[in-house]
């Protein structure tokens, strides 16, 4: 096929190789020349202006947009609109926020240009690897573009999720679910430095043996590397990075599109916050010499508590993804999207950065039950969970006596316990709101849906508020 590619960015550059590599004929912009100059060594067509681009496609032409998310994309997308004809498709394959997506389609449809909306991973072995593609849009155009996406993609590495929207609010749960994995590996890091006094080569050991059995994942696989890398001087790279952690938004916009449906996304959530307080770096190097905690002691058998944290790893990662289907069901029901759960957990396993043998177990309790309400009560999961479950509080629990930060491992274990919990306190927590705002309680001896006032003073009143759940 003939293809548009406009960003040349790390991402942007490696899939215009890809699909030169796979015989297609890739026209290339970027607002600086010098990477249209590179492109075109490896076989592109240059463009040097977006009116060249778009001239040098036949129509009905296909451009991809690998741009940074936000006012680049309306932008370039605004100038598109006065050059593009009837039945020409925009593909944005970069990070953008769903709900931009169904905004841009609705404004483009008038002028009859089509617009897909594909969400990307792969990192920089993307162009060896092949793209793990979650695509949304309109079936036909989408079917239109398959060999496009079947030469990016590694085997079984793209989806179509739905209509428009679909495929970025995908991927931004599989980004969430990305910052969950790497808070939960870091803060097993943290409890072997911290707690147990390792060294970096000692924990390269701990995450190799960890990759050959139930945790066996990319992000693993990549934390074992980096343990044993050496800097020049031929001590560990990894002893001398800053501990302040960068982000680029998608794993907000899971947590905050968690909370607009109404869904408790904990364990994404403490990640992000988790890196926002990385960044406030001045302001902990002044309480570390202030605030006071407890000083880290371990006294107990260090191999058994590493096997111990491998299981609380393993069941908080268990934790993490349930919670990121129920948010991915929640959705589907919000926006009536027919989501394949199944078929996203085999994607995610074929070339993303959460790639890894546990989405095989995810696939499996999907295949056992398309409707499966939450991964947690699944035969396997659950079995897994009762299995690590008392190693998973020994090691919260011993990181809490010790002063250690996991915030993510802790608030797995949280989720748990509410989640299985029959009773939960919010009786006395809707007594309060109906005592003070007249906002009305349910009763155990009443049905679902009838509301009811008190006056708990005597002279509060009668009138009560309208029953409503944002």
């Amino acid at each position: 096929m003939q293809l548009g590619m406009i960003g040349l960015g790390r991402m942007g550059m490696n899939m215009a190789l890809r699909l030169l590599r796979g015989r297609h004929k890739v026209v290339a912009y970027n607002r600086t020349p010098e990477k249209v100059n590179e492109v075109v060594k490896k076989g592109a067509k240059g463009a040097y202006t977006l009116e060249e681009l778009v001239n040098s496609l036949k129509p009905p032409r296909h451009i991809w947009l690998m741009l940074p998310a936000g006012l680049p994309v309306d932008i370039t997308i605004s100038k598109l609109k006065g050059l593009l004809q009837r039945r020409d498709t925009i593909i944005d394959g970069g990070n953008s926020f769903y709900k931009d997506d169904i905004r841009r389609e609705q404004q483009l449809r008038p002028m009859d240009i089509h617009y897909l909306d594909a969400g990307v991973s792969g990192g920089i072995w993307g162009l060896k690897i092949g793209y793990c593609l979650m695509i949304g849009g309109e079936k036909k155009i989408y079917r239109r573009l398959e060999p496009v996406f079947r030469t990016l993609a590694p085997k079984d590495g793209y989806l179509y999720c739905g209509p428009v929207g679909a495929g970025h609010f995908v991927k931004m749960v599989h980004n969430g679910i990305e910052y969950g994995d790497m808070q939960l590996i870091c803060e097993a890091y943290q409890m072997m430095r911290e707690l147990l006094g390792m060294s970096a080569p000692e924990m390269h050991e701990v995450f190799k043996e960890w990759n050959t059995g139930d945790l066996d994942s990319y992000l693993i696989g990549i934390t074992r590397d980096i343990l044993a890398f050496k800097d020049q001087d031929g001590q560990p790279l990894v002893d001398k990075i800053l501990d302040t952690a960068g982000q680029k938004g998608t794993g907000k916009w899971t947590s905050v599109v968690s909370l607009d449906l109404g869904i408790p996304l904990t364990l994404v959530s403490e990640a992000v916050f988790a890196r926002c307080l990385s960044a406030m770096k001045e302001e902990r190097l002044q309480a570390s010499k202030v605030l006071h905690g407890p000083l880290p002691a371990f006294a107990g058998d260090k191999q058994s508590f590493i096997r111990e944290l491998g299981k609380a790893l393993y069941a908080s990662k268990i934790v993490s993804y349930a919670q990121g289907f129920v948010l991915l069901k929640e959705a589907a029901k919000e926006f009536s999207w027919d989501l394949n759960y199944g078929n996203i957990a085999l994607l995610w396993r074929g070339g993303c950065i959460i790639r890894s043998a546990f989405l095989g177990r995810i696939k499996e309790a999907f295949d056992r039950n398309r409707e499966l309400p939450n991964l947690l009560l699944d035969p396997f999961f659950k079995e897994r969970i009762e299995k690590s479950q008392d190693a998973w509080r020994n090691v919260v629990s011993i990181a809490v006596r010790n002063g250690i930060w996991i915030p993510a491992m802790s608030t797995a274990l949280l989720y748990y316990d509410g989640f299985r919990n029959a009773r939960l306190p919010a009786n006395l927590l809707q007594a309060q709101r109906d005592y003070f705002g007249a906002h009305m309680y349910e009763r155990i001896d009443a049905p679902r849906g009838k509301f009811f006032h008190t006056n708990w003073t005597g002279h509060g009143g009668e009138t009560a508020s309208s029953a409503y759940t944002v």
